[in-house]
C-alpha cells in the first residue's frame, strides 16, 4: 500500500526546526461539539513577506469575523472580505474561505458556507473562516476559527458572527502597524475573552505554565 500524501512516512517526513513557519490544523469532536481550528506560528525571526503575509490573512480573518451583513445573505456574497487584504497586494489563496462545521457530526458538513452553491447564512449555523496563503516549497500560512452566525446589535434583523475558538494568535508574526485601529480592538476583545474563559479553566486543572503562557500571548 502507498501511504497517503497526509501520512507521515521515512521518505518524506523530515525533521522540523524553529527557523520556519509551522502550520497546524487541530480539531476533535467531543459531545457537545466539534472543532476545527488552524493557527500558524514561527519560533525564529520571521521573513518580511512571512510576516506581511502572515498580518494579512489575519486581517481577512477578522475583517469577515466582524462583519455585519443582511438576514439571508448568501456566504458566497461576504467571502471576499476575507480575501480583500491579500488582495490589495496581489496576493490570494486557493481554498474555500470556510465550511460548515457539525454538533459532534462532521468536521466538514454541508450545505453552510462560503461557496456560491451554499445556503444563506442563518442564526445558529456554525462555520469556519479559515483564510490561508502559501507559497510552493517556502512556507503556508493559514487562520481558521469556528464561528457562530449569530443575529447583530443593528435596529433591522442583520446578522454577524461570533468567534467561539479561544485560541491566541501568534504575536511573533503580527505587523500591527498594517492593522487598522478597528482591527485592533477586534483583537483586544478577543483577547479579553480567552482571558476570560480559559484562563480560570487553565488555574483549576493547575496548568500553571500554560496559564503564563495565555496571559504573555494575550497582552493588549
Amino acid at each position: 500500500l502507498t501511504p497517503s500524501p497526509r501520512s507521515p512516512s521515512n521518505g518524506s517526513s523530515r525533521t522540523l526546526s524553529a527557523r520556519e513557519m509551522y502550520l497546524f490544523d487541530t480539531g476533535g469532536q467531543y459531545l457537545d461539539g466539534t472543532t476545527d481550528i488552524t493557527r500558524t506560528v514561527h519560533w525564529g525571526e520571521p521573513t518580511p513577506l512571512q510576516k506581511e503575509a502572515y498580518t494579512r490573512v489575519l486581517m481577512g480573518n477578522i475583517d469577515l469575523s466582524r462583519l455585519v451583513f443582511p438576514s439571508n445573505t448568501a456566504g458566497g456574497t461576504v467571502e471576499s472580505f476575507a480575501r480583500r487584504a491579500l488582495w490589495d497586494v496581489g496576493l490570494n489563496y486557493g481554498h474555500g474561505t470556510g465550511h460548515g462545521i457539525g454538533n459532534f457530526l462532521s468536521v466538514h458538513e454541508w450545505p453552510v458556507g462560503f461557496q456560491s452553491n451554499n445556503v444563506p447564512l442563518e442564526a445558529g449555523m456554525f462555520t469556519s473562516i479559515e483564510p490561508g496563503y502559501y507559497r510552493d516549497g517556502e512556507f503556508g500560512i493559514r487562520i481558521e476559527d469556528v464561528a457562530l452566525v449569530v443575529e447583530a446589535q443593528t435596529e433591522k434583523p442583520f446578522l454577524t458572527f461570533e468567534v467561539v475558538s479561544l485560541v491566541p494568535y501568534d504575536r511573533n508574526l503580527i505587523d500591527l502597524s498594517l492593522l487598522s485601529p478597528e482591527q485592533i480592538r477586534y483583537l483586544n476583545s478577543y483577547y479579553e475573552r480567552i482571558r476570560a474563559h480559559v484562563g480560570p479553566e487553565l488555574r483549576r486543572q493547575r496548568l500553571e505554565e500554560a496559564f503564563v503562557w495565555l496571559q504573555e500571548s494575550t497582552e493588549p
